[in-house]
């Protein structure tokens, strides 16, 4: 749905082979560079990764404790 509405909603030169000049110009157009602000994450912090694989270890570790007697006959 976004692929589709980035290709509706955009508006792009004639690229035909008749107006090539137009077509170079249109695609060495420079775009600004974003400045930064300030970025919330630190380098090296894998805390959230840590919890998530501690969530998911859980998730399959604890339906199978929970089986293994029943299992075990």
């Amino acid at each position: 749905m976004a692929v589709l509405s980035a290709a509706v909603g955009t508006v792009s030169p004639d690229m035909s082979g008749n107006n090539m000049l137009a077509a170079a110009q249109y695609l060495q157009t420079a775009s600004p560079t974003p400045t930064v602000t300030g970025d919330s994450s630190r380098i090296g912090s894998t805390d959230g990764i840590v919890l998530m694989g501690i969530v998911i270890v859980l998730i399959v570790i604890m339906p199978i404790w929970l089986r293994r007697k029943t299992w075990a006959k």
